[in-house]
């Protein structure tokens, strides 16, 4: 079965600052990453297309991921950067090469819990839709009223939920997170991406049934043809091995027909992402 792992990332610290990476927990993936790098695990996982998300809310990484995915066998696409409260946020996307698939934000540290609701914003995200992009969420458990709110207000934008919007596997709670859950997926233009969960989950005694419950809102709440499979290398070297990640996810979609795991494993991205 053809793989798609919808959402990795690369960096090089020494090229430009990256100063989420500077706190004392992040040393083991303080280093440079490249796409040379994930080739061998990718191969050994079964993944041949993988989809490049932006790492700094800087428009020339965008750039230069595309160039890296223009010449590259395993790069499907690319989530860039814009700055969505720009007014030329539309001329900025036009003006972008070939290879973006999606824009995205990090939006998980903004300060206002609704910033996703600022006029600005939606006007940034207006321009998206426009040009034919998808949008990745990326929100915490606190920020999913305001993402349900505005998934609600632009029908037109897909919408791809990155990392579950970050549940607290690490304690085991569920609530309020799941009742945000079940109520953005109730909207038909919002995906999720089964990613990142090894990472908020405790790093050196996580198990497969710690993800569990995690994974099976979002499997019943979205339906396997919503959800992508994303590996969210390298930054799940904190916790497991991309070989770790992806046979956790393996585990989690056991129990789905052989077309639902063909869903999560690539053709759902392949969907919304226009790849």
């Amino acid at each position: 079965m053809s793989r798609i792992d919808a959402h990795h990332h690369v960096w090089d610290p020494s090229a430009r600052p990256h100063t989420w990476l500077d706190p004392a927990a992040m040393a083991p993936i303080r280093r440079t990453f490249t796409l040379g790098d994930l080739a061998g695990p990718a191969a050994a996982a079964g993944v041949d297309g993988t989809v490049l998300v932006q790492v700094l809310p800087d428009l020339a990484e965008t750039r230069e991921f595309l160039a890296m995915a223009a010449g590259s066998e395993l790069v499907g696409g690319v989530v860039g950067w814009i700055d969505l409260t720009a007014p030329d946020a539309a001329d900025t996307l036009a003006a972008l090469p070939a290879g973006l698939v999606g824009v995205r934000h990090g939006v998980q540290s903004e300060p206002d819990p609704a910033w996703l609701n600022r006029p600005d914003v939606r006007r940034g995200l207006a321009a998206v839709a426009a040009a034919g992009l998808a949008y990745d969420l990326l929100t915490l458990p606190h920020q999913l009223p305001a993402a349900i709110e505005t998934v609600a207000a632009l029908p037109e934008l897909t919408f791809v939920l990155d990392h579950l919007s970050k549940p607290p596997i690490a304690t085991g709670e569920l609530e309020p997170w799941r009742s945000g859950i079940r109520e953005l997926a109730a909207r038909p233009n919002v995906y999720c991406k089964l990613s990142g969960l090894v990472t908020e989950a405790d790093w050196a005694s996580w198990r497969v049934a710690d993800l569990r419950p995690y994974a099976e809102v979002v499997l019943e709440a979205f339906g396997p043809e919503r959800v992508m499979f994303g590996s969210d290398w390298p930054v799940c070297l904190l916790a497991a091995s991309y070989e770790q990640v992806t046979g956790a996810a393996e585990e989690l979609c056991a129990g789905l027909s052989d077309g639902e795991r063909a869903d999560v494993f690539g053709d759902t991205a392949r969907r919304a992402y226009r790849l």
